[in-house]
């Protein structure tokens, strides 16, 4: 008996709560179910506004760098590892000198050996016995001899990597015991100070680019940070786009406070522009399918039909949507129902 009640029980809540939901969405169904659906629109007006362009980039510094040996040989020792932080004037990689101190003896040798017939030859012509062109042949000779000695004396300094500034080693190149060419990157390095020298490098199309100016401030979210918004200011604006994306880099500087980054993380940008343009605000009822900057809305054609733009969004307050482009040709759109509207639906305008 007990479980019978249980089993009616169970039963009068269930046909209870699909009640409650078909009564629910009993508008819902309403609305679709009508060949004319009632719709309420706005005309769209343009409003002057301080462009903000919003963009995204990668963190890196404002100065990278690939160390080399000016000369080839075999590397001896590389002294920092990838990521670790380096002073300026720290020895970060050297070469072994076997070879290089035997080039530089048998310069000196040469250089004895040549002063020595020098020597001679300038006795042998207060004699009389050697000839004014013997005499300048040596000199030539022993002057060349220096210069050798010096040209690999010289060489010998670079047979070791000097940090010239503060930073950190992004990337090993090369590692001990291979051979390498005079001129091959053995590290790559960026060089900051703690969270000063931090930039954000920023890609923009033809017109962002032209409208932004260097001495335009920003600010600027990093995903590793994503409590803080920093400030930054536009420093550096390329005078040729990237040959691999198509898009014109711009840099910022970063005010980070007290914050350290890791090169290479990803941030977004919205750089003030000191230009006002004229631009058209929606609702948030108007869009739908809203995918990151991109998003549809409704149109009235011929008062009874509707046509579905897309359009992209350019910023948004916690009101409206400032539209970046997409409804240069549109002066009206439809803002409520559009939830039930395709592009074949009927309308009548209830405003």
């Amino acid at each position: 008996m007990k479980n019978k009640l249980t089993i009616r029980t169970a039963f009068i809540l269930s046909s209870a709560i699909l009640v409650a939901c078909s009564q629910g969405k009993k508008d819902d169904i309403g609305m679709l179910s009508l060949k004319v659906i009632p719709v309420k629109t706005i005309k769209l007006s343009l409003v002057d506004s301080v462009a903000s362009i919003n963009t995204t980039g990668l963190i890196t510094t404002e100065n990278e760098a690939k160390c080399a040996f000016k000369i080839g040989g075999i590397i001896d020792h590389i002294y920092v590892q990838e990521g670790q932080r380096f002073r300026k004037g720290q020895l970060l990689a050297s070469l072994k000198l076997t070879e290089i101190q035997s080039g530089v003896l048998q310069a000196q040798l040469n250089l004895e050996k040549v002063h020595r017939d020098y020597r001679r030859a300038f006795n042998l012509y207060k004699d009389s016995v050697a000839t004014l062109e013997q005499l300048q042949n040596s000199k030539t000779a022993l002057d060349v001899a220096q210069k050798q000695l010096d040209a690999i004396a010289f060489n010998k300094q670079y047979a070791f990597i000097y940090a010239e500034q503060d930073g950190f080693v992004a990337r090993k190149i090369a590692n001990e015991g291979e051979v390498i060419a005079g001129g091959s990157p053995v590290l790559a390095i960026n060089v900051n100070d703690g969270s000063k020298g931090w930039v954000l490098k920023a890609g923009l199309s033809d017109k962002e680019w032209a409208a932004v100016e260097v001495g335009n401030r920003a600010r600027v979210l990093i995903d590793a940070f994503p409590s803080q918004k920093f400030k930054a200011t536009v420093f550096k604006k390329a005078l040729a786009a990237d040959p691999m994306s198509g898009l014109f880099e711009v840099e910022l500087t970063l005010s980070l406070e007290k914050n350290l980054p890791a090169a290479g993380m990803f941030a977004e940008a919205s750089i003030k522009t000191n230009k006002a343009i004229r631009q058209k605000w929606i609702p948030y009822s108007a869009m739908i399918e809203a995918d990151g900057n991109k998003a549809y809305v409704f149109v009235p054609y011929h008062q009874t039909e509707v046509k579905k733009v897309p359009i992209t969004i350019g910023s948004f307050d916690t009101q409206k949507v400032k539209v970046a482009s997409g409804l240069e040709n549109v002066s009206e759109i439809i803002v409520s129902n559009t939830a039930f509207l395709n592009e074949q639906s009927s309308i009548t305008i209830q405003n």
